[in-house]
């Protein structure tokens, strides 16, 4: 059973390999009437590739979104959307010479085994983070549309290594600074000591991974389908999806775990004669429907895997242990290219649910 495709009425179904022709993604059950151009999606698309190339990969792809269907005249029509970006800076030779070497924290060994030696190794194939380029595809979709119903999402880096946003940033901050630097950070001040830890772990041949916290904002209450489509599960599952995750939680999420009910329950007052929260501790969603507050979440990324420190693996052809090191072009840390995929991953699950809420006509006038 295939694994490609996420949604029920907002079905977004990825496509390609990090060094195959191409990368890309079908956006089935966008409304009609939505103003779309290739431009719309470049813009999100440039939002993945961070200018300062010391704290980034040295694969320098256009990344140049195509339209190919589902857009006529400037306009969606309702017909299933396919967009694409070209793979043009590709360098195969060096996983040839390592195609029977598993990398150390890639998926390289299960792959290898789950689809019998025929999987495409060349980059890390369908497992490359060169895939999330169809998220943030669907993505801009997803927020030109939720633009229309005044709901917004924001994502910004806030931990990287040992060095964490101590202090609560502002809507406006994150709006304004997350990409004026090259680390994806609202507080300006801090980026600087991020972007050092970045170049710290690239000199000594090595990775750091980090934080990124998402919010989304004006949500309707009692968006999600419980119990097996809650908001924050469907949620979770999308983060999941993008390579290098390996932690997510909603509002006060682990800490709440050491709160006692009386501290982490979010009681419900009056404000401006409307009834909301005095607290957000369950990142605006309870019983996996919004609560109408700020959904709050975040997502841990690993360290990049590829680093070019001596590492131990084994050659499957031979079945002996073998050492290796890595070499390439890879990110020290994901973190930076990774805040506007998270923010991409999130209004994909909105839109989907804003649609099945019946929130989204099918028709946009």
């Amino acid at each position: 059973m295939s694994g490609n495709s996420f949604g029920k009425l907002f079905v977004v179904t990825s496509f390609g390999e990090s060094h195959g022709k191409c990368v890309g993604t079908v956006v089935d059950g966008c409304p009609a009437g939505l103003r779309l151009t290739e431009t719309d999606i470049q813009v999100e698309l440039d939002k993945r590739r961070p200018g300062f190339a010391d704290v980034t990969t040295s694969r320098v792809e256009e990344d140049k979104a195509e339209i190919l269907s589902g857009v006529f005249n400037e306009y969606t029509s309702g017909a299933p959307i396919c967009m694409l970006i070209w793979n043009r800076d590709v360098d195969s030779s060096l996983y040839e010479q390592i195609q029977y070497k598993p990398r150390p924290g890639h998926a390289d060994y299960p792959a290898h085994m789950k689809y019998g030696g025929f999987t495409d190794y060349r980059g890390g194939g369908r497992f490359s983070g060169r895939i999330t380029a169809s998220l943030v595809m669907a993505g801009a979709i997803a927020k030109k549309l939720l633009k229309q119903f005044s709901v917004e999402v924001l994502a910004h880096a806030i931990e990287i290594g040992k060095v964490k946003l101590n202090r609560k940033v502002t809507i406006p901050e994150i709006r304004k600074n997350v990409y004026r630097n090259n680390v994806r950070c609202a507080d300006l001040n801090l980026a600087p000591l991020m972007e050092e830890q970045i170049l710290k772990a690239k000199e000594e041949k090595d990775s750091i991974g980090g934080i990124v916290e998402c919010l989304a904002l004006n949500l309707p209450i009692g968006l999600g389908e419980p119990f097996f489509d809650s908001l924050d599960a469907d949620i979770a599952k999308i983060l999941f999806d993008i390579p290098a995750v390996k932690g997510v939680e909603f509002g006060a999420g682990f800490q709440a775990a050491h709160l006692k009910g009386s501290e982490n329950n979010d009681q419900y007052i009056l404000s401006k004669g409307k009834i909301s929260l005095k607290t957000n501790n369950s990142g605006g969603v309870l019983g996996g429907l919004s609560t109408g507050m700020p959904l709050v979440v975040k997502a841990a990324f690993k360290p990049t895997p590829s680093i070019g420190k001596p590492q131990k693996t084994v050659d499957l052809q031979k079945m002996k242990e073998d050492t290796l090191e890595i070499v390439g072009r890879h990110d020290p840390c994901i973190v930076p290219r990774a805040v506007p995929i998270v923010e991409s991953a999130v209004v994909i699950v909105v839109v989907d649910h804003m649609l099945r809420s019946r929130l989204i006509p099918s028709v946009l006038k």
